[in-house]
């Protein structure tokens, strides 16, 4: 199958055959003929058009200037004056070293994005990496002899979720997780987010078939079936067979009893979003939409704007709903909240929570304090001591960086030992088509005045690759995340790791707040012999450090990596794990 991607010509006759992309800011293109009543139409449609060609690229100094304002745009190359005219299949390396390389369809479960968990059995140690239906179990006990121990796909029913086939069944999949020892049941729980799917067959992202124009396809995805909110499970063992189901939890509002529903049928809200924060004890926070009036969102394919709920998770078989929080604006009928935001009308903006809250210590070790990354909406501190009644103490406005995700993690891992927390979105378009997404450090050590203080240094390639700035690379370029809170053993002080797609993973040393800096890093080659052309551009999308045996695994659409940094991570423990994880540390 040939690339959906094509060179920036044909990009433009197609944005120009179709009423769409072209438009300029402050003109509508398809009047808005919305039906539903929670898609909101509180602005005027001012979606941006197409950037100037002459307005960004390479700088004389051999910077590149990015374009200040441009459209959703996730499916075209964008070529530019010292762009590279092929993928670099060379990799590059500082302060690291690669201990193993695992490549193939077994590695890789989906090339643009995998969660990733790690458990411990009879002295063995494994990771799961997976997708909603893809997704893998690995030994990792010994990182360079890694063996595939399960494999779970859809893919002889073309990924189809209502029909069941011999991993899953029906409406069933793999949600993000998280892990931990609970020590009620004296067993790992997981506990799987089920949520509404990003990409989408009933809309697309311009006019006549976007959300504000589209109703039959609004009308459509409500009616779709499955569940919206979380199962949970106890694990025996490693395999999809060791899973026991203890209960399944809708976060829709409207059901009667959220323990008792029928996933075969349709279900309101967002469902719960990304890894559920929870640590085994009583409190869980996750991030979720329960209703469809929670719709204050600009994207044009999505339908929903989460908040924030907290589950009294006392008996993992039966969680109880202690509080919902969201933002003014973020619901049906706040039009006056929801206009100031100068986002209101752009029609590309993702607005409200991507992942749940992040909290520096959880509630139940005397943690008082958590940081929302709402995209659009920016940074929210609440006081969650009390999470039957968790209350707003500040909120910043970050500078709007349109297209392309806003605020979507929080890495709050320093935050006990500096009062910096480091706040970010990521890129969604290729070759650097779209505002930077810095990496704000924000200084939160008052958190009812949180202010930004710096942004982390821009990755820059090394002479051998011939280039001066990534952007030329090919590809998308900027920040995803750090990772998540359940990795196993204490956070290195000091520390933090992103992938940064076609910049592979970044190390920054974080230790001095007034002068950060990178330590290391890794950047493999483009694509494998396996890739699909048209992931090409989604290089390295993830990192999952093992805190306890210093190996930083890099997942790419090729494979993963492991590596180690005795510089930067400490002494690399090749030997199985001295303790098994159970709990994540803080």
């Amino acid at each position: 199958m040939r690339s959906l991607r094509r060179n920036a010509a044909l990009a433009a006759v197609v944005a120009a055959a179709t009423t769409a992309t072209l438009l300029a800011p402050g003109v509508s293109g398809a009047k808005s003929v919305a039906a539903d009543p929670n898609i909101l139409d509180v602005c005027e449609d001012r979606r941006p058009g197409p950037a100037d060609p002459g307005s960004y690229g390479m700088q004389l100094d051999g910077s590149f200037r990015h374009p200040a304002l441009t459209p959703v745009d996730e499916r075209y190359e964008h070529d530019f004056p010292g762009r590279n005219k092929e993928y670099d299949t060379r990799s590059y390396i500082k302060n690291m070293k690669v201990e193993a390389a695992y490549e193939g369809a077994d590695f890789t479960p989906d090339y643009f994005h995998t969660w990733q968990n790690i458990v411990d059995f009879d002295g063995r140690r494994y990771l799961f990496q997976y997708s909603r239906s893809d997704g893998r179990v690995y030994d990792i006990t010994d990182i360079k002899k890694v063996k595939v121990v399960e494999r779970m796909s859809r893919k002889d029913v073309g990924g189809d979720e209502t029909r069941a086939n011999g991993d899953w069944a029906a409406h069933d999949y793999w949600g993000a997780s998280t892990i931990q020892w609970n020590k009620k049941l004296n067993a790992y729980v997981m506990v799987q987010s089920f949520e509404s799917r990003r990409q989408i067959s009933e809309l697309s992202d311009h006019p006549p078939g976007d959300k504000y124009n589209n109703p039959e396809g609004v009308s459509k995805l409500r009616a779709k079936p499955g569940l919206k909110g979380f199962k949970v499970f106890r694990l025996d063992g490693p395999r999809k067979k060791d899973w026991k189901l203890l209960t399944t939890v809708s976060t829709d509002s409207t059901q009667a009893d959220p323990l008792n529903t029928d996933p075969a049928k349709a279900q309101q809200g967002s469902g719960s979003i990304d890894v559920p924060y929870w640590t085994g004890e009583k409190y869980m926070f996750i991030a979720a939409a329960p209703d469809d009036t929670y719709s204050g969102t600009e994207y044009p394919t999505n339908l929903h704007s989460p908040g924030y709920q907290s589950w009294d998770m006392s008996d993992p078989a039966r969680p109880k709903l202690l509080d919902t929080w969201h933002l003014p604006g973020q619901r049906t009928g706040e039009d006056a909240a929801y206009r100031e935001n100068p986002r209101c009308g752009n029609r590309t903006s993702w607005m409200g929570a991507r992942m749940p809250l992040f909290l520096p210590r959880p509630v139940e070790k005397g943690g008082r304090y958590a940081f929302a990354a709402m995209g659009g909406y920016g940074l929210t501190v609440l006081d969650v001591s009390d999470p039957s009644n968790m209350r707003t103490v500040s909120h910043l406005d970050l500078p709007a960086s349109v297209a392309g995700t806003e605020g979507d993690n929080i890495d709050v891992s320093q935050y006990e030992k500096t009062g910096m927390i480091y706040y970010s979105g990521y890129p969604l378009t290729e070759d650097c088509y779209e505002p930077y997404k810095d990496v704000y450090q924000i200084d939160a050590r008052d958190p009812k005045q949180p202010r930004v203080v710096g942004v982390l240094p821009r990755p820059t390639p090394p002479r051998s690759a011939g280039i001066t700035d990534y952007c030329q690379r090919r590809g998308s370029f900027g920040p995803k995340r750090t990772g998540y809170y359940t990795n196993p053993g204490q956070h290195t002080a000091g520390v933090l790791s992103y992938g940064f797609y076609n910049a592979g993973v970044q190390f920054f040393d974080v230790s001095d707040p007034a002068e950060p800096e990178i330590s290391a890093y890794f950047v493999p080659k483009a694509y494998g012999p396996s890739t699909a052309d048209y992931a090409y551009g989604n290089q390295t999308h993830g990192v999952y450090v093992e805190w306890d045996r210093n190996i930083a695994w890099t997942l790419t659409n090729h494979g993963i990596y492991a590596l180690s940094s005795p510089k930067v991570l400490g002494k690399p423990d090749r030997d199985a794990p001295a303790r098994p994880f159970r709990n994540s540390e803080f």
